[in-house]
């Protein structure tokens, strides 16, 4: 397996880091791990800080000051790519992505630039989130695909592999998005720059401990930034 960092960003995740970091080094000795907390009251950082003064294969990133999923992603892809990994994996750290599928992603590494674990596409599923959750996940991903133009099924998806090259290309540090949106202005700017992707069907559970962050008001966000960095992109690109 080539070398591989996946990055974790983190609010409050105690109960599932705690698991989560020792089942993904596991996997594979070429498998690392940075993780991105934004000052978790819970005491997330600590515990990591923690584990990682044993393992050198676990590294922190605590932020004090600036918060966000969005400026947090960027901060965490960044430093993966500056660390000299061929491949970078973001996912959530609740366990609705679980572990067992970073296998399968990297393996379809090799003629792809960005693979996506998807619950829309065939053989993908998802469990235990109630009906108007569905239907938000299907109502914006069908606004963003038909925005942006975008042939992915499940563009929401936070669960990806990456080329260290394409991160290096797609001015992550010019990126808009301070929440949840970083997810789509990622893989938007990885399109417009014709990158093979592909999705691989993941089984998308809800989170095993703790309660989600995403609010109403951050899917209204997500939905106008798509428009915020699709005007953006399109102008910039030539």
């Amino acid at each position: 397996m080539k070398k591989t960092m996946v990055m974790l960003p983190t609010f409050n995740e105690r109960e599932n880091i705690k698991k989560l970091i020792p089942e993904i080094l596991s996997i594979n000795p070429n498998i690392s791990i940075v993780v991105v907390d934004d000052d978790s009251p819970d005491g997330t950082w600590k515990l990591v800080k923690e584990l990682s003064e044993k393992e050198d294969r676990l590294e922190l990133i605590h932020r004090t000051k600036e918060k966000g999923r969005g400026t947090a992603g960027v901060e965490g892809l960044l430093h993966a790519a500056r660390s000299g990994v061929d491949y970078i994996i973001e996912m959530d750290a609740d366990y609705s992505h679980h572990p067992k599928f970073i296998p399968a992603l990297i393996a379809e590494m090799e003629n792809n630039d960005v693979v996506i674990g998807s619950r829309l596409t065939d053989g993908g599923k998802e469990e235990g989130r109630n009906i108007g959750r569905v239907f938000i996940t299907w109502f914006a991903n069908t606004y963003i695909r038909l925005l942006m133009g975008v042939p992915i099924n499940d563009c929401t998806s936070g669960y990806r592999c990456f080329k260290r090259n394409v991160l290096e290309s797609i001015q992550l540090d010019k990126m808009v998005s301070v929440g949840p949106s970083i997810v789509e202005e990622i893989l938007y700017a990885c399109a417009l720059k014709s990158y093979r992707i592909k999705e691989i069907p993941i089984f998308f559970e809800e989170r095993v401990h703790g309660e989600t962050t995403k609010t109403l008001w951050q899917y209204i966000d997500t939905a106008l930034k798509v428009i915020r960095f699709r005007l953006r992109m399109k102008k910039e690109s030539p």
